[in-house]
């Protein structure tokens, strides 16, 4: 699959867009949506919580620290851009896009 608008490489590592989805039933990644990674949160979007989820949720992912990851654009938003530090384009695109098991 080839990353799209939703993925580029920047200097530092790679500019992920996200939709989010907040108070979903589980957090997962679902997909790619209007040129914007889907990502369904768990946490409601309250003093952070989703914020803070969403970044945890793909620092897990991408076997990466948090605080390599921060939000340029969208912070009380549901679109959000990320900046994330120390990865490439095609890591990102292998861990979300790769089906999970």
């Amino acid at each position: 699959m080839t990353s799209g608008e939703w993925v580029r490489a920047t200097p530092d590592g790679v500019c992920l867009l996200v939709k989010v989805i907040p108070r979903a039933g589980v957090t997962t990644f679902a997909g790619i949506r209007d040129g914007r990674l889907l990502v369904r949160l768990a946490a409601a979007p309250v003093d952070d919580a989703a914020n803070d989820a969403l970044m945890a949720f793909v620092a897990k992912s991408l076997k990466i620290p948090a605080r390599n990851i921060t939000i340029e654009r969208g912070a009380r938003s549901r679109s959000k851009q990320l900046a994330i530090d120390g990865v490439s384009v095609d890591y990102a695109v292998e861990v979300f896009t790769s089906p999970r098991r």
